[in-house]
C-alpha cells in the first residue's frame, strides 16, 4: 500500500508540471524539462529511502531521534542541510542583490550562533534529554507548565519558519513550471507530510544530508563560474556590482537594507542567539549516541555552514555584476523582472544554461523539502509529546496511540503549512525567518540557558518569564511594519522596528530573574535543590538515553 501511495504521490507531481507545461499562458513562466527531470528524480529517490526508512520509525525512540544511531559527521551534514534552508539560499541572495552588503548580516548572524551551540548547549543538551526541546527544560522543573510554555514557544518559532519555507518553494516551482503558485505549495506540503509520516527522522535524516552535499556542490560551482566570469579579479567583479546597481557605492557600506543602529543591533542579536533555540535544530542532537558526537556534530555543521555562507557573499554580489544591467533580467528602470526570492535560481541559467538551471532548481527544491521535513518532525513532537503524552497523559501513554498522535499532529502542520505560505506570499524568505529567529532568541534560548546554567531558576521564573516574553515578541512582530503595514495594511505601524529582539532578549532574562527570586513555594524549593543532580548528568553523560539498536 505505501509504495502505491508513494507512485500515485509522484505522479500526481508528474502530471500537475506536464499540465502546466501544456497551459503555459498568463503570467506562468517557461516550462524547463531538464529541470522537471531533475525534480523527478530527486522526488523519487527521496520517497524510495522513505520506504526504506518505515520499519526504523515505528518506535518513538526511531521516529523522533532515529534511535540516536546517526554518526557525527552524518548528524553534522544533516544539521547543515537543515540549517541552510531557503531562507539562506534564496533569500540572502536576494537581499544582497538589492541591497548589497547590508543583506550579508544573515549570512554573519546565522553563522556566529554556532560557538555558542558548540561550546554552551551540544554536549550538554545531548546528555539531559531524549527526544525533545522542552525535555531539557522540564529536567528538574515542574513538567506540566514548562512543557506547555516550551512547546507553545517551539511552534510558534516552526510556523514562522514553515511560512517561509512554502513560500519559497511556491516562488521557485511557479517561476520554473508555470504552475499557480498555490498548486505548488500544496505539492511540498503533500511530500513532507509523506517523508515524515513514513519516514520519521530516518529518512530526514537523509533528505537532509543528500540536499547538503547537492547544495554546496551547486553553490560551489556557482561562485567558481561567477569568479570565471568576472576575470577572478575582485576588483573588476565589484566595480562592475557597482557600477550596474541602481543604488551605486551605497551597496557596499551599510545603511541600504537596515537603516538604523537599533535595527542592525536588534536583527543580529536574534540571528545569533536564535541559532541556540531553535527546536528542529535543536533535536538533532538526540539522533547520536553521546555528548563527544554531538561536539563532533557542531563541528562539522560549522565548516559546511561557514563555507556555504562565504559562497552567499560571491553569489549574491555575482548577481548584481551579471543580472543587473542585462535587459533579459531586468526591466529599463534596472528593476528585477521577477520574483526577488528567485534570484539565485536566475542566476544559475545566466551562468550555466538550462541543465544547470535544473540542477540549481532541483537543489533548490531539496533545500526546501529537508528543512520542512525537519520542523514537521520537531513540531509534531512538540504536540504528541509534550502536550498530548507529557501534559494531557500525565507521562503514561500507549506508544502507539502516541506514534498515532504523531503522525496526525505531521498532518495538521503540514495543512497548516500549505494555508500560512498562500496567506504570506509575497513576504522575504529571509525576513520571515528572521522573525522565528526572534522568538527562539527571545523565549527559547532564556530558558533553555537559565535551566542549564542557573540554580536559581523556578519553575514559575520560567513559565511566567517565558509567557510574558513570547506574548511580547509576537505583539511586538506583528505590530512592526512588515506585518502591520505590508501584511495587514495599515497605514503606519504601531512598533516602528521590524526586529525587536534587541527589546525582548533582555526582558525574558529580567523577567525568569525576577519570577524565580519572588518565588518562595515548595516547589520553588525542590527546583533548586535538583540542580545538582541536573548539573552532574549535564557534566558527565551518566544516566542519557542511549542509543537504540536497529
Amino acid at each position: 500500500m505505501k509504495i502505491i501511495f508513494y507512485t500515485l504521490l509522484l505522479s500526481i507531481f508528474s502530471t500537475s508540471v506536464f499540465a502546466a507545461a501544456v497551459d503555459t499562458g498568463g503570467a506562468k513562466s517557461e516550462f524547463n524539462a531538464i529541470a522537471v527531470v531533475m525534480f523527478i528524480i530527486f522526488v523519487g529517490a527521496t520517497l524510495i529511502i522513505t520506504y526504506y526508512s518505515k520499519k526504523k520509525s515505528q518506535s518513538a525512540s526511531g521516529f523522533y531521534t532515529a534511535g540516536g544511531n546517526i554518526t557525527g559527521l552524518q548528524n553534522g551534514t544533516a544539521i547543515a542541510g537543515d540549517y541552510m534552508s531557503a531562507a539562506s539560499f534564496l533569500g540572502i541572495t536576494a537581499l544582497v542583490f538589492t541591497n548589497g552588503f547590508d543583506g550579508l548580516i544573515y549570512s554573519i548572524g546565522f553563522l556566529v550562533g554556532w560557538p555558542i551551540v558548540l561550546f554552551l548547549i551540544a554536549e550538554k543538551f545531548r546528555n539531559l534529554g531524549k527526544y525533545t526541546f522542552s525535555d531539557i527544560t522540564a529536567y528538574r522543573l515542574d513538567p506540566k507548565p514548562i512543557r506547555i510554555i516550551s512547546a507553545i514557544s517551539g511552534l510558534a518559532v516552526i510556523v514562522f519558519y514553515l511560512i517561509a519555507q512554502m513560500v519559497g518553494a511556491g516562488q521557485l516551482i511557479q517561476v520554473l513550471f508555470g504552475l499557480p503558485y498555490t498548486a505548488a505549495v500544496v505539492i511540498v506540503g503533500a511530500l513532507m507530510i509523506c517523508y515524515v509520516v513514513f519516514g520519521g527522522m530516518t529518512a530526514t535524516t537523509w533528505v537532509q544530508i543528500i540536499k547538503a552535499i547537492m547544495l554546496l556542490l551547486g553553490t560551489t560551482f556557482m561562485a567558481v563560474m561567477i569568479l570565471y566570469l568576472t576575470k577572478f579579479d575582485m576588483h573588476y567583479y565589484f566595480s562592475q556590482a557597482v557600477q550596474n546597481h541602481p543604488k551605486g557605492e551605497a551597496i557596499m557600506s551599510p545603511g541600504t537594507f537596515l537603516p538604523d543602529t537599533i535595527s542592525a543591533i536588534s536583527l543580529g542579536m536574534a540571528l545569533m542567539f536564535g541559532t541556540a533555540g531553535l527546536p528542529h535544530i535543536l533535536m538533532r542532537f538526540f539522533t547520536v549516541k553521546d555528548a563527544k558526537e554531538a561536539r563532533k556534530s557542531v563541528f562539522y555543521a560549522t565548516g559546511f555552514i561557514g563555507y556555504f555562507y562565504i559562497l552567499t557573499f560571491i553569489i549574491g554580489f555575482g548577481a548584481i555584476a551579471l543580472l543587473y544591467g542585462n535587459p533579459l533580467y531586468t526591466n529599463a528602470d534596472g528593476s528585477f523582472n521577477g520574483a526577488s526570492n528567485m534570484v539565485a535560481v536566475i542566476l544559475a541559467q545566466a551562468i550555466g544554461g538550462d541543465y544547470f538551471l535544473g540542477f540549481i532548481s532541483a537543489v533548490a527544491f531539496a533545500t526546501i523539502l529537508a528543512v520542512v521535513a525537519g520542523l514537521a518532525i520537531s513540531g509534531a513532537g512538540a504536540i504528541s509529546h509534550d502536550l498530548f503524552v507529557n501534559v494531557c497523559k500525565d507521562g503514561v501513554c500507549d506508544p502507539k496511540l502516541e506514534m498515532r498522535v504523531t503522525r496526525l499532529a505531521t498532518v495538521g502542520l503540514g495543512i497548516l503549512a500549505i494555508l500560512l505560505g498562500i496567506v504570506f506570499e509575497n513576504q522575504n524568505v529571509a525576513f520571515t525567518v528572521g522573525l522565528a529567529f526572534a522568538i527562539a532568541a527571545s523565549v527559547n534560548f532564556p530558558i533553555l540557558l537559565l535551566s542549564i546554567y542557573w540554580k536559581g531558576l523556578t519553575t514559575k521564573g520560567a513559565f511566567w518569564g517565558g509567557l510574558i516574553g513570547l506574548v511580547t515578541v509576537v505583539c511586538l512582530v506583528v505590530l512592526s511594519p512588515s506585518i502591520w503595514v505590508k501584511s495587514f495594511g495599515f497605514s503606519e505601524a504601531i512598533f516602528p522596528y521590524d526586529h525587536p529582539a534587541i527589546f525582548s532578549i533582555p526582558l525574558t532574562f529580567i523577567l525568569v530573574y525576577i519570577f524565580s527570586k519572588l518565588d518562595k513555594s515548595q516547589r520553588a524549593k525542590k527546583d533548586i535543590e535538583g540542580f545538582e543532580a541536573q548539573d552532574f548528568r549535564a557534566q558527565t553523560g551518566v544516566g542519557a538515553s542511549e542509543a537504540v539498536a536497529h
